[in-house]
């Protein structure tokens, strides 16, 4: 069984950082791609980051130089280190997981609120 435990949502003020973990579980095949999507009411799910096998990274362009993902491919889990945090950041931010053979996972969304 497939599982994607996401930690590390919750509540700051403008400014401040937050780091995200998400641990993926029972993947039969190898993973090649990890990573972070957002969305905020009334919007469409938005990627925040994502990092490919080799470490390549993605960012999207409201995240470059604020954001940091990472991932330790042994505990097959990825983090996003947040910085800066604005209150157009707030969202649900969701796990995304792809194996081998295309096959994509989701996380069950973390809140992320920010503050003004």
């Amino acid at each position: 069984q497939v599982q994607l435990v996401e930690s590390g949502g919750g509540l700051v003020q403008a400014g401040g950082s937050l780091r995200l973990s998400c641990a993926a579980s029972g993947i039969r095949f190898s993973i090649n791609r990890m990573g972070w999507y957002r969305q905020a009411p009334g919007k469409q799910r938005e990627l925040v980051a994502v990092i490919a096998t080799g470490s390549t990274t993605n960012y999207a362009d409201s995240t470059k130089g604020r954001f940091t993902i990472s991932r330790d491919s042994a505990k097959n889990t990825v983090y996003l280190q947040m910085n800066s945090l604005k209150p157009e950041d707030t969202a649900v931010y969701y796990c995304y997981v792809r194996s081998d053979y295309n096959n994509a996972y989701w996380g069950q969304g973390t809140q992320v609120t920010v503050s003004s």
